[in-house]
């Protein structure tokens, strides 16, 4: 180890490790099985992969434009016109980034000064405050009201402020499998019409809807597209978490000011993935059946838990299933997580850590993108609590 002499004034004193990293390292010391950090344990299909070895093979394996490669910006474009209507130009309104992460701070970063507010829903994504606060903004905190997680429109009308400079929308909703629908959207656009408040609205979820609910995406409403930045991610859809690569849509005035700080933050992203990708949305059965397929599994999961004593909560949308625990213990989430983990060998996400406030309402979040066999195993050891 080697000490550092430089006296250290943190612009983050209260990040630490993420607690996904922390549970699951806690699930492999203990031999656990992980259903808190949101990954799949399956892989993607071959032709994926068969489409971008070919991109390498052909020699495509130099920079790419810094705003993506034209052929994966064209089929993002064809595929947002089909679901929503709305035609995004490929050349000045779409930029691929290092997955949506990088998407969503790139943006933050881009648009708000220090000293502006951003309003952003708890429970929330755990990238989002220390984003804002890098950058010297002051995050304003509305809630989503438990256990529906639906938004109070009349509360963010209150928190709005000549200094708020950003709204921050996640549907279908991390942690909470919750969603936007016309109605809401309506009421964000009427809360910033005739302002400059941009809204962040973080889709990655877009193709997981279930029950034949659709999903409800700014890019689709008339007044809120003129003012978002819309970030998506092809690690969800395509099953390809770690490959790390997401796109952005905004109107062409938005993206020359996300540009100018993508392209020195990032510049650009893995020209054959890229390209592998695609080839692949050619056959759109393949983001159009991402619904069906998870809907599967998370009814294969509720019914594993369904004999327990937890309480599930409804799940809308994502690939992840909230559910109470208090008819099984006392103790606050992240002890109950830790002692799930050691004790029962099930790993989960303590949803007080979506808070600021650490708010416990004896909830967990469950990731059920696994394969049948690991939510059976897990299921099997949970009815035995």
């Amino acid at each position: 180890m080697i000490s550092s002499s430089v006296a250290i004034d943190s612009k983050l004193p209260w990040v630490g490790t993420t607690i996904f990293t922390v549970m699951s390292k806690l699930a492999t010391d203990c031999g656990a099985i992980n259903l808190s950090q949101g990954f799949p344990d399956f892989q993607a299909e071959p032709a994926l992969f068969e489409a971008t070895l070919r991109a390498m093979n052909e020699g495509r394996n130099q920079y790419p434009p810094m705003a993506g490669m034209p052929e994966l910006r064209a089929a993002i474009a064809g595929k947002v016109e089909s679901l929503y209507g709305v035609r995004y130009d490929a050349d000045q309104e779409i930029t691929v980034t290092a997955g949506a992460t990088q998407g969503l701070f790139t943006a933050i970063a881009a648009f708000v000064r220090s000293g502006d507010e951003v309003i952003v829903f708890a429970p929330f994504y755990d990238s989002y405050v220390p984003s804002i606060e890098t950058v010297g903004g002051r995050a304003v905190y509305a809630q989503l009201r438990y256990p529906d997680y639906k938004p109070d429109w009349a509360q963010v009308r209150a928190l709005i402020t000549p200094r708020t400079r950003m709204i921050i929308v996640n549907s279908p909703n991390n942690p909470t499998g919750s969603l936007l629908d016309a109605a809401d959207l309506d009421a964000l656009a009427e809360l910033t019409r005739n302002t400059d408040i941009v809204v962040l609205s973080d889709e990655v979820y877009e193709h997981i809807v279930y029950d034949g609910a659709r999903h409800a995406s700014v890019a689709a409403h008339p007044q809120l597209s003129t003012r978002s930045i819309v970030v998506s991610s092809f690690g969800k859809t395509y099953h390809i978490t770690g490959w790390k690569i997401g796109y952005v849509l905004a109107a062409a005035e938005l993206m020359t000011e996300f540009r100018k700080v993508h392209q020195f933050n990032v510049f650009t992203v893995n020209t054959p993935c890229q390209l592998g990708i695609a080839e692949y949305m050619r056959d759109p059965a393949r983001h159009l059946g991402l619904a069906a397929f998870y809907q599967h599994k998370r009814d294969f999961f509720r019914a594993q838990l369904r004999d327990t004593k937890f309480e599930l909560l409804p799940c809308r949308g994502t690939y992840f299933q909230l559910a109470r625990y208090d008819s099984i213990s006392d103790l606050p989430d992240r002890e109950f997580a830790q002692w799930l983990t050691r004790e029962v060998g099930v790993a989960v996400i303590p949803v007080s850590v979506f808070y600021p406030s650490g708010r416990d309402d004896k909830v967990v979040r469950f990731c059920f993108a696994k394969q049948e066999s690991t939510l059976a195993a897990a299921g099997e050891r949970l009815r035995r609590l």
